[in-house]
């Protein structure tokens, strides 16, 4: 199969700057206690849910991914990029780092207690992000986690997204309600959301979402 333009000019765009971001980003939770707070709750509930492996997509350079250990969680980052997983397996050896698409993971599937996909839907054009949420569907159990992180924005119809120049390469800002109707539409049901303020240096707000996978589809 044909892989998507959009994915090589992202690969090869973070290829470009994966030294550089991981220097940026190294401590980006730090100043953020709202993030920090969800994924904290993300772990509790996975943890009481039976836990099991959890995957960070799009991972980068793996702070997140090492944050999410830190809370006990089962947990292994996959990324496009091949620069970003040699940096990641560099910085935290202990943790497992794999080259992978979100299109076509290289997961069992069901095998998944949670996902957490922070800021890494962005790249993808409006008319595969189903794709990617079917993907999710798949490699996640019945009762599993799906936790979304992406800048987000107020204007426009509901479900429409805003192209918007990234430092990296071309992204995408969804209102919150477009991205969970279309997660919806793939089976999830929403858990909880927070639409953050801008912070001082950034030139959106954020979106989050947290979605579970229905135990029992069929009663879904």
């Amino acid at each position: 199969m044909t892989e998507p333009s959009y994915l090589n000019t992202t690969r090869t765009s973070y290829d470009g700057v994966a030294v550089i971001y991981a220097e940026l980003f190294r401590d980006s939770l730090g100043g953020l206690p709202l993030e920090r707070g969800l994924l904290t709750a993300f772990a509790e509930l996975v943890q009481a849910a039976g836990g099991g492996p959890v995957a960070d997509l799009g991972c980068g350079p793996g702070m997140g991914t090492a944050f999410l250990r830190s809370l006990g969680l089962d947990v292994f980052g996959v990324d496009l990029s091949p620069t970003m997983i040699e940096l990641a397996r560099k910085e935290y050896p202990d943790i497992r780092f794999d080259e992978g698409s979100m299109t076509g993971l290289d997961l069992p599937d069901g095998g998944l207690a949670g996902v957490v996909s922070w800021y890494s839907i962005i790249h993808t054009p409006p008319e595969r992000l189903p794709v990617v949420f079917a993907e999710f569907d798949r490699v996640l159990a019945p009762g599993g986690y799906l936790l979304l992180a992406f800048q987000a924005s107020r204007e426009g119809a509901s479900h429409v997204a805003e192209p918007f120049e990234h430092k990296v390469t071309l992204a995408y800002r969804w209102p919150i309600d477009g991205v969970a109707e279309l997660a919806r539409r793939a089976g999830f049901v929403e858990v909880a959301r927070l639409l953050r303020e801008r912070e001082e240096l950034e030139r959106f707000e954020a979106g989050h979402l947290l979605f579970r996978k229905p135990a029992n589809p069929e009663k879904a």
